[in-house]
C-alpha cells in the first residue's frame, strides 16, 4: 500500500499548477530544442484546395525520421523529469527527510501507476475493454484476412511497420508510454493529492491531454500552403483532434483511476493507435455485402463496452478509487 495522507496535502490551485507544468513541459520540449522543432520555408507556393504541398528542401516536418528521433528523446527526458518532480513534491510533503525517502519513492511509483494489479484477472480484464468496443473493426480485419495466421498477415507488413520504423516507434511505443506516464500518471496523481473526487479525475484531467494536441494545427497550416483553406483545415483538424483525444482521455483516465495502474490505459492507447478511428462508412464500403453485419457489430461493441467498462475494472486496494465504506486516502 503506497504512502497515503488523511487529508489532501495540496490545494486545487497547486494541482492545477502541477498539471499545467507537466503538460506544458511535455509539449514545450518539442519546441525547446532545435533538432526537435519543425521548420517551414517562409516562401510557400499556394496549393490547390484540399491538397498538401510538396516538402521544400531544408524543411523539417513531423514525420521526418530525424525529427521523430529528436522528439522521442526530448519527450522521454521530459516525462522522466515530470516523474522526478512528482517525487520531489511527495517527498517534500513528508518532510523531505532522509528517513522518509524510501516511503516517498514507493509512493511515487505507486501513484504513477507503475504497478500491475493482482490477481492476474484484475490486470487482464481492463486491457480487453477497448477490443470489446472495437468489435466491428476487428471483425472487418478478420474479413480482410489480416489476423495472425491469415493469408494477408505477415511479419514484414503487419508487424515491422510498428517496430522497425521511427513513425511506428512514435505512434505505438514511445508516444503512448510517455503520454500515459505524464497525462495519466503524473497529472492524475497531482489531483489525487489535492483531494479531487474520482469522477473529476476521470473527466477533468483528460482536458489537459486534449489541449496538448492543439499545437498540431501549426504544422497542418504550413503543410497546406498557408492559405485560407489551409487555415480552415488546421482549425477544423485541431478542434476534431482535441475533442477526440479528450474523449479517448476519458477512457484512459477511467481505466487508470479504477485500476490504479498504467497497464490498462497504456495497452488501450497502443491498441487504439494501431486500429485508428473506427470509421463505419469506410468499413462497410470495403465489404458492402457484410454491411448489416458490420453495423450490428458496431452496436454490439458499444453495448459490450457499457457492460464491461465498470465490471471489468474492479480492483481491490486501489488508492485512486475509494471502495464503499473505506476511509478516504489522499
Amino acid at each position: 500500500m503506497p504512502l497515503a495522507f488523511s487529508s489532501p496535502p495540496l490545494t486545487i490551485t497547486q494541482a492545477h499548477q502541477l498539471a499545467g507544468f507537466f503538460a506544458v513541459s511535455y509539449v514545450g520540449s518539442l519546441y525547446l530544442f532545435k533538432n526537435a522543432r519543425l521548420s517551414f520555408t517562409s516562401q510557400q507556393q499556394p496549393t490547390e484546395d484540399g491538397k498538401q504541398r510538396e516538402r521544400s528542401q531544408g524543411e523539417r516536418w513531423r514525420d521526418d525520421p530525424a525529427v521523430i528521433r529528436a522528439r522521442l528523446v526530448v519527450v522521454s527526458v521530459s516525462s522522466a523529469l515530470s516523474c522526478l518532480a512528482l517525487f520531489v513534491v511527495i517527498w517534500n510533503i513528508t518532510g523531505g527527510l532522509p528517513e522518509t525517502l524510501p516511503d516517498s519513492i514507493d509512493s511515487t511509483i505507486a501513484r504513477l501507476g507503475f504497478i500491475i494489479p493482482s490477481p492476474l484477472q484484475e490486470a487482464i480484464l481492463p486491457c480487453l475493454i477497448a477490443p470489446v468496443l472495437f468489435f466491428a473493426p476487428l471483425y472487418v480485419q478478420f474479413l480482410d484476412c489480416a489476423f495472425p495466421l491469415q493469408v494477408a498477415w505477415s511479419l514484414k507488413y503487419s508487424v515491422a511497420p510498428y517496430v522497425c520504423t521511427w513513425t511506428g516507434w512514435r505512434n505505438v511505443i514511445m508516444g503512448p508510454i510517455t503520454e500515459e506516464v505524464v497525462f495519466r500518471g503524473c497529472i492524475v496523481a497531482a489531483y489525487k493529492l489535492a483531494g479531487v473526487s474520482e469522477m473529476k479525475m476521470v473527466f477533468l484531467t483528460p482536458l489537459w491531454f486534449g489541449l496538448a494536441h492543439i499545437h498540431h494545427a501549426w504544422e497542418t497550416y504550413n503543410r497546406y500552403g498557408r492559405t485560407a483553406a489551409a487555415l480552415k483545415r488546421a482549425v477544423f483538424g485541431a478542434v476534431f483532434q482535441t475533442i477526440y483525444t479528450t474523449l479517448f482521455g476519458f477512457h484512459c483516465a477511467w481505466l487508470f483511476v479504477r485500476t490504479g495502474s498504467l497497464l490498462a490505459p497504456l495497452t488501450s492507447h497502443v491498441f487504439c493507435n494501431i486500429m485508428g478511428l473506427p470509421m463505419p462508412s469506410e468499413k462497410t464500403r470495403r465489404h458492402p455485402n457484410r454491411k448489416i453485419t458490420i453495423l450490428i457489430f458496431y452496436v454490439l461493441g458499444i453495448v459490450g463496452y457499457i457492460l464491461t467498462v465498470k465490471k471489468w475494472t474492479e480492483v481491490k486496494d486501489n488508492l485512486y478509487w475509494r471502495s464503499e465504506g473505506s476511509v478516504a486516502r489522499y
